[in-house]
């Protein structure tokens, strides 16, 4: 059997690539840093094919422990601070773990995997947020990086880090340009979740107001169970390369407003939603649009879920989950 080693585990890629992954057969190891970490018995519960190993990006011997202990065929380095706007308010932890643990783990690799011939393949998960203030639309694999954010200009780092390695030591190490990808699992701080389950929350009269920053950023939203599948393909490949993933498609973060309270049942969304400038971000990301035909071509992949399914999905599951939530207490 295939073995896969997975950082970021308990996060919302972590979860649909390990899923995945056991569907296809493969040996599934996730990393997980902390003592008694509070995310670790949840993941087990609900994934126990799931091994997990200890280990953190920000220390290298810890790196080459796991992948010792794992001995992984496939590496996919999800891990990262992945909220923008914390970034901007702990930018070195950014760029310690976002940037330079991409570094570590790819040198665990070497030590672990050997100078030359290496068998392990290596997938990093580079971001739609290194395009920042975009000198192209829509942007592609060979769009300029201009990123807003420390969490933007570490995942640059990262990204060119992996194509350093894969010249220098012919590494098969792939990256993939995700653009936002989201679904029911999304943590509660990112805008679309929060945005879903404030539609829920109000509709069962849980909360009275959702508090935004900006409602005209444009985004390109595709479902993040789709995305995994994108990755693994990556890995299969002869040769590796990089890959921009996105829908092709924008939205503004008002269309998302709309559609979630419009399913809620809320049609008159106005009277709910209220701007607050301490959710403006000090350099805002304005509009995000991805070119896909790359991995169209050479891996075959293409998104299956569409905007208004995906806004639905997360609605639905928020639903849901308030009302078990209120129903228990």
């Amino acid at each position: 059997m295939p073995r896969a080693f997975i950082t970021g585990i308990t996060g919302q890629d972590g979860h649909h690539l390990a899923e995945f992954l056991h569907g296809k057969g493969y040996d599934v190891y996730g990393m997980i840093k902390g003592q008694n970490n509070p995310r670790a018995a949840k993941l087990q519960e609900e994934m126990p094919f799931v091994e997990l190993i200890p280990g953190d990006l920000a220390d290298l011997p810890s790196l080459v422990a796991a992948l010792q202990i794992a001995q992984p065929d496939e590496v996919y380095n999800l891990g990262a601070i992945s909220f923008v706007a914390l970034s901007f308010s702990q930018a070195e932890l950014t760029a310690n773990t976002t940037g330079l643990g991409v570094l570590r783990m790819l040198e665990a690799i070497r030590m672990v995997g050997g100078a030359q011939n290496n068998p392990i393949r290596f997938y990093q998960a580079s971001s739609s947020e290194m395009f920042g203030q975009v000198r192209e639309t829509p942007q592609t694999e060979l769009t300029p990086f201009h990123p807003r954010s420390p969490y933007g200009c570490a995942k640059v780092f990262g990204h060119d880090i992996v194509v350093n390695y894969r010249e220098s030591y012919d590494m098969h190490a792939s990256s993939g340009i995700l653009f936002n990808h989201e679904g029911p699992r999304r943590g509660i701080e990112f805008v679309t979740r929060k945005i879903s389950n404030a539609a829920a929350r109000v509709k069962l009269g849980l909360q009275h107001e959702l508090v935004m920053g900006t409602l005209d950023a444009k985004r390109d939203w595709g479902y993040a169970g789709d995305y995994v599948e994108a990755m693994w393909m990556m890995l299969q490949q002869d040769e590796p390369d990089d890959f921009v993933i996105s829908t092709g498609e924008t939205h503004t973060v008002q269309e998302f407003v709309e559609k979630a309270f419009a399913h809620a049942g809320l049609e008159d969304w106005e009277q709910y939603v209220r701007q607050d400038p301490k959710f403006f971000r000090p350099a805002e990301v304005d509009l995000l649009i991805g070119d896909s035909a790359k991995a169209k071509a050479v891996l075959g992949w293409e998104p299956k879920v569409g905007f208004d399914e995906l806004v639905k999905m997360m609605v639905d599951n928020d639903l849901a989950l308030e009302a078990a939530k209120a129903n228990r207490s």
